[in-house]
């Protein structure tokens, strides 16, 4: 099992708060995070395979989830390079690339393409897939993209604030 499997079946405590009403506006630490998570022009945003507020895209699992959880058990789920979600799929043609499995269609086995930014779906007859593999060489974007600790502090953040309306912010000190 992997960290972010266990980290996502844990269960979370009864919020304390609500998730804000839509168009609220965050504090100065979450709305820093709520940029780095939806920035287009960061290849690895985290908006391109999650969503949180309705924006983004859902490929990826909840997020929210994480949300009660200490800033450190946020980060070792964000960071983790291996997850079960991803899976290396190898094509009968030749070519593999990082997938995340999306609904089951009879006749038909769907991927989100990894390698792809925003991830592509793609659908393929069953004979066209060789064989799928525990992923081993794909990582999680803030691993790959080197975000520093107040980058994944203010991300963290605003996961925390879209997710249950904290205010408290976290500290670079909190992640590490």
């Amino acid at each position: 099992m992997t960290a972010i499997w266990l980290l996502m079946a844990m269960p979370v405590a009864i919020a304390s708060g609500q998730a804000p009403a839509s168009g609220a506006k965050p504090p100065e630490q979450a709305a820093r995070g709520q940029a780095i998570f939806f920035d287009e022009s960061v290849v690895a945003h985290c908006g391109s395979c999650h969503s949180l507020e309705g924006k983004g895209t859902a490929v990826g699992p909840d997020i929210s989830r994480l949300a009660k959880l200490s800033p450190r058990g946020i980060v070792t789920a964000i960071r983790a390079t291996i997850t079960e979600y991803v899976q290396t799929v190898k094509l009968t043609a030749g070519s593999e690339f990082p997938g995340m499995p999306a609904a089951k269609v009879t006749g038909s086995l769907q991927f989100y393409d990894l390698s792809s930014k925003p991830p592509v779906l793609r659908k393929f007859a069953p004979n066209e897939v060789a064989s799928t593999l525990v992923n081993s060489k794909w990582k999680h974007p803030p691993s790959s993209a080197d975000f520093t600790s107040q980058q994944l502090a203010d991300v963290i953040a605003y996961v925390k604030w879209a997710s249950y309306g904290d205010v408290k912010g976290v500290k670079t000190a909190d992640i590490e």
